[in-house]
């Protein structure tokens, strides 16, 4: 059975990683669907694992939060039509946390978009900070409970409502949001400065999202077919976007910014990731080999 070598690998993720999808990396390296798709898979376990580990204490000022949506298998509305459709068909939603100054993506989340997700999220980003915070969402409920329950009193949090008109008639059921006609700052916990509640950084990380991961391209037949696999791609971008990609205006990864990482790293160290995730489980299946040999 052929191997892929390690620049093979990184290649594939790569071109994974600028938004291609898996059957057009098929067509471009050769490699089969099911290749990739396994690469993917190994990749985005080991960058959940490093995010998770080195993602940790992290000094920063001002904090944005925002809920992306996608979809899995089938739109929410197709599902009870769907055939064989899974459990988790539908509605995925990708909560994320950035840093205003150093656009590191601290924490992130995929699943559904009620309570008890927003309590998953907001306690996970609560774990990677090492000081108080200011705080901005936008309106959504869930997350009122959730950072009381993640923060206590120990955070300067405001929600930002933004304010819009009604769809025109001609734009009903496309893809035209309505218009917004302006937005309105509230303080919910502490003090926080005013003139720094805003979700533009978070809202401009969720589009890069979109051009960054096919799965997230509206109108396409790109989208993920199952959850987990959706979550593995998104593992692999937060490692691409904060470890790999060089910021246009930071002029080096949000994980230099952040003092996270202290040097430029390349896909080719996602790749180690992955090789060293599968050396150990070598390792561990290397006695059961022998006593099969026996």
């Amino acid at each position: 059975m052929h191997k892929l070598s390690s620049s093979e690998r990184a290649h594939i993720l790569h071109l994974l990683c600028e938004g291609q999808s898996i059957r057009a990396i098929t067509r471009v390296t050769g490699s089969s669907k099911n290749t990739v798709t396994r690469l993917l898979i190994d990749a985005g376990k080991a960058c959940m694992a490093y995010h998770d580990a080195h993602v940790r204490d992290v000094k920063a000022k001002r904090v944005q939060v925002d809920e992306i949506w996608s979809f899995t298998y089938a739109k929410q509305k197709n599902v009870a039509t769907a055939k064989a459709a899974p459990a988790c068909a539908g509605d995925t939603w990708t909560w994320t946390a950035i840093e205003a100054d150093t656009k590191l993506i601290v924490s992130y989340f995929v699943g559904g978009r009620d309570g008890e997700c927003a309590m998953a999220f907001m306690d996970d980003l609560a774990s990677r900070l090492s000081n108080r915070v200011q705080l901005t969402s936008d309106g959504h409920r869930a997350y009122l409970e959730a950072v009381e329950g993640a923060f206590g009193g120990d955070v300067d949090y405001a929600i930002l409502n933004k304010i819009y008109g009604t769809v025109p008639e001609a734009a009903k059921g496309r893809y035209s949001p309505a218009a917004c006609l302006g937005a309105k700052k509230e303080r919910i916990e502490g003090s926080p400065d005013p003139a720094y509640v805003s979700t533009s950084y978070v809202e401009r990380s969720n589009l890069t999202m979109r051009m960054h991961m096919r799965r997230f391209t509206r109108l396409t037949n790109g989208f993920s077919k199952k959850v987990e696999n959706h979550a593995y791609a998104v593992a692999l971008h937060m490692m691409y976007y904060n470890f790999v990609r060089i910021h246009s205006k930071l002029r080096v990864t949000p994980a230099m910014a952040a003092g996270v990482s202290d040097r430029l790293w390349e896909v080719a160290d996602i790749v180690a990731l992955v090789e060293a995730q599968e050396a150990k489980a070598d390792m561990k299946r290397g006695p059961y080999r022998k006593r099969a040999a026996a």
